[in-house]
């Protein structure tokens, strides 16, 4: 199944990358990042699905468990906006962990506005299962890989997702008529 999805994306990846010529007048030798990355984010999505839904999870909420590991106290806006959430929209996920006993908020004691955020035993538990099932599928995935492929790939990714944000790309020089 993991073969099939990874063939679909690839095909679907070099059928949208388009024939946009390169400075010298030919075809580029790859189909475009996005073009290969985004296909591939779905299907690992729908690959973890199943996965969040029967530890009773959403996306978001494993987010929410995922990023509270990395600072197990911060404030609820700065969740929200670690995890690219509007603060509004995680407020209801933020409730449904608490009420599970995921989460612990608290009043923070400098600004009892804001509300300080920490995993509970149960939480640390629950987000270590669920993440343990996940990178188990991940490895049907990678195994479609060489070692050393596999290896070069999981590198790339985890050096690309720790940059603070993505460079901006200059915008392509006009060519002169």
């Amino acid at each position: 199944m993991a073969e099939n999805e990874a063939k679909k994306a690839a095909g679907s990846a070099a059928e949208n990358a388009g024939a946009h010529g390169t400075p010298s007048g030919e075809r580029p030798s790859r189909p475009d990042l996005a073009a290969m990355v985004v296909p591939l984010g779905r299907a690992m999505v729908a690959a973890e699905q199943p996965i969040l839904d029967a530890h009773g999870l959403t996306m978001w909420a494993y987010a929410v468990l995922l990023q509270l590991d990395e600072e197990p106290i911060r404030t609820q806006s700065a969740l929200a906006e670690s995890i690219g959430a509007d603060k509004t929209r995680i407020i209801g996920v933020l409730d449904g962990l608490e009420t599970r006993g995921l989460i612990h908020r608290r009043p923070d004691p400098r600004d009892r506005r804001a509300r300080l955020l920490s995993l509970t035993t149960e939480g640390q538990q629950l987000r270590d299962a669920t993440q343990s099932a996940i990178q188990r599928r991940e490895e049907e995935f990678l195994a479609l890989l060489p070692a050393a492929d596999r290896h070069a790939f999981v590198r790339a990714l985890q050096t690309l997702s720790a940059l603070p944000s993505l460079p901006a790309l200059s915008e392509p020089t006009p060519k002169k008529p």
